[in-house]
């Protein structure tokens, strides 16, 4: 019993440090980036105001950790009210509502380098399951169990899921890399996100799969958005 009651406390203990840590690494990495990157926050806005109207950057609404919702903050890449259009939370190729300068943002990914402020305030860590909007896997208090584990740390900027698929592999496919994150971070801490942000920068260069499949080909990217998303969240509220 002992034996058992002082393994449960190293473990926690080791959690403890291990989110520690990552915070630490979560604000000197962003901070030195926020500089580094510098001439990016003079040029981006004025060529986003130059390209179209609308303000530089777009705010939603996401879940981190525990199912806390924040505003991400993204450089602004498609017209105003895009969310209400079209596909509406899906990204497929040739998407009409992407501006000019925001095709390139999105091919070079360079559209989520604000996400260093979330990062530095505390809503996201440099490595994570990447957030989801508020709404889009239904209500959050009735997920399964499955699809609730992936919102045990804090969203990312990067992560396992992005690493082996991206936007190519389906919802269910990023939640159980997304909780195999969860179970690997417990057993190396900082050391997975250090390997997971390297290979990151990797497919980041190689502009691999930045679009979402459609089931469907034939559909409009309306429709296929909607079948789409009712198969989420029907998933992600299966009895466990």
């Amino acid at each position: 019993m002992m034996y058992f009651v002082h393994s449960v406390f190293n473990r926690k203990k080791i959690w403890q440090l291990n989110l520690k840590l990552k915070r630490a690494f979560d604000v000197l990495s962003s901070g030195i980036i926020i500089v580094l990157l510098l001439p990016l926050w003079i040029v981006i806005p004025i060529a986003i105001k130059i390209d179209s109207k609308g303000p530089v950057l777009f705010k939603q609404k996401r879940r981190t950790k525990d199912g806390k919702v924040f505003n991400i903050l993204k450089f602004r890449s498609m017209v105003l009210n895009a969310e209400n259009m079209g596909a509406g939370l899906f990204n497929f190729e040739n998407d009409p509502r992407v501006t000019k300068v925001g095709c390139f943002l999105r091919n070079s990914s360079i559209d989520e380098l604000p996400q260093l402020f979330n990062i530095l305030k505390g809503d996201m860590s440099v490595v994570g399951p990447r957030p989801c909007v508020e709404y889009e896997l239904g209500e959050f208090e009735t997920l399964n169990k499955r699809y609730k584990k992936r919102f045990q740390v804090k969203a990312g900027l990067t992560g396992l899921a992005q690493v082996k698929g991206r936007n190519d592999i389906t919802w269910d496919e990023k939640v159980m890399w997304d909780n195999r994150y969860v179970d690997a971070f417990k057993k190396m801490g900082i050391f997975i996100d250090i390997r997971i942000l390297f290979e990151s920068l990797f497919k980041v260069w190689g502009k691999e799969n930045i679009y979402e499949n459609k089931t469907d080909v034939s559909m409009d990217d309306a429709r296929a958005a909607q079948i789409a998303e009712e198969e989420i969240i029907r998933i992600a509220h299966l009895p466990d």
